[in-house]
């Protein structure tokens, strides 16, 4: 293994196992603040049990996201040197951002949690509030610094290539930012909300007449159908941004070789880097054209028209971009599938045959997650900064980076273990809620 691919494979392994926390830790708050708003609501007991139960999930996600986003920090000077030096001044107003935001998030987290019985009822509940806010704009600040390495606005070059001056703003607020946090803020509360359903369909099976469980699948499966059927709408906000901007990504997503006019939309398929050609894809004409500029007659770029060298793995990207689809195409038939049973019987379907649906469904959206992060990563290969600085120039010059590698690797795995086992500790002691005649339209 070089030492290349060793600090990617070791930063790609960290971001993906961060990813799944930070995602959980944006969309447990949402969950917590509807279910203590329905207690505050109706004053029933089920709902304040449920907003203490997933406030203690939300800790557990928080402690584990601090840590594993620290040790990202670490990595991103001690693995790429060469992008922090050029890019730390320009962006580093989103890495300071978020900052702040994680410190309003510990402060309010500590106070929803110890402030049960401290602090007025409504107060409380505004502090939950707090923790969910500054949770997302922690997300939306980081994802911001990473969509200006697609779109790298904000500064000017002097004739050595040397930067000369910067605008933070400009370069926070680049192009691809509003399509890019928009899309994984969506992706995070629908992905949370699908895989705590899933959590709680499983227990339901378990225990048909716990109406705790009951209370968190009716919140999380409809925060997850919501988000659901909002996702594509976003997706195609990045799409339009992407087509103008990084066309060689669109083109290796899509596995779309040769430039053409009335460009088809490409589903599934095996690309052929050596041919140039994709076997086995389904075709949908002038799909791609319309989705990317609005007609159908807008010539997309191919691939062969960017030197071999430029291009990013089209296998995997493609691939990736594939998943993350079919994912979304899952979830949005069980989304559509359960609202259209819950309002059709007025109530909410807990069918044996449905919630087993659920419990498949639950892993959907973290997948979906981690693929459109492969495919917006991998597709920007060569590049860590799009059009100016190449991957291979930013990483470290330290040999024997797969040490840091298997041993961050082994870190990572402990932790996960542990945080499983806490997890599953907070659902195995869920309360035996019976249900009441006058809940079964819940």
């Amino acid at each position: 293994m070089t030492d290349l691919l060793a600090a990617r494979s070791q930063m790609a392994m960290s971001l993906g196992f961060h990813m799944i926390f930070a995602t959980i830790g944006i969309g447990m708050p949402l969950l917590m603040v509807i279910a203590e708003g329905l207690f505050l609501r109706t004053g029933d007991e089920h709902y304040l049990v449920l907003a203490k139960r997933w406030a203690k999930g939300t800790a557990v996600m928080f402690a584990v996201g601090a840590v594993s986003g620290t040790v990202l920090s670490f990595e991103l000077g001690l693995l790429w040197p060469g992008f922090m030096e050029y890019a730390g001044p320009i962006i580093g107003m989103p890495f300071s951002l978020e900052g702040f935001a994680f410190f309003f998030e510990a402060i309010f987290l500590g106070v929803y949690l110890y402030g049960w019985s401290r602090v007025k009822p409504l107060v409380h509940w505004l502090t939950g509030v707090g923790v969910w806010l500054s949770g997302t704009l922690s997300g939306v600040f980081v994802v911001a610094a990473n969509s200006w390495m697609n779109t790298p606005t904000g500064f000017t070059l002097d004739e050595a290539g040397n930067v000369t001056s910067v605008d933070p703003l400009a370069a926070m607020f680049n192009p691809a930012w509003f399509g890019q946090t928009l899309h994984m803020t969506v992706a995070a509360f629908l992905a949370t909300g699908v895989l705590v359903a899933g959590i709680h369909a499983w227990m339901l099976l378990r225990d048909p007449t716990n109406d705790f469980h009951r209370k968190a699948l009716g919140i999380a499966f409809s925060v997850g159908a919501v988000f659901t059927l909002l996702q594509p709408l976003t997706g195609h906000t990045v799409g339009e941004v992407l087509a103008h901007t990084q066309p060689v990504k669109l083109a290796a997503m899509e596995a779309h070789w040769e430039t053409t006019r009335g460009a088809a939309f490409t589903i599934g398929g095996w690309p052929d880097e050596e041919a140039e050609e994709t076997h086995w894809a389904i075709e949908v004409p002038y799909l791609l054209s319309f989705l990317a500029y609005g007609d159908i007659d807008a010539e997309v770029m191919g691939l062969k028209d960017v030197p071999p060298e430029d291009r990013p793995p089209v296998a995997v990207t493609h691939l990736a971009y594939q998943i993350m689809l079919g994912t979304a195409g899952v979830m949005g038939a069980v989304a559509v599938l359960g609202g259209a049973l819950w309002g059709w019987r007025r109530r909410l379907p807990l069918d044996r045959w449905f919630l087993w649906l659920l419990v498949i469904n639950a892993p959907m959206g973290m997948i979906g997650i981690e693929a459109g992060w492969t495919a917006t990563e991998v597709g920007r290969q060569p590049w860590v900064i799009q059009g100016i600085m190449r991957t291979s120039e930013a990483v470290s010059p330290m040999p024997g980076l797969v040490v840091p590698f298997l041993t961050f690797s082994a870190l990572y795995l402990f932790l996960g273990v542990i945080t499983l086992a806490l997890l599953r500790r907070q659902f195995d002691h869920s309360p035996h809620l019976e249900v009441k005649e006058s809940t079964d339209a819940a």
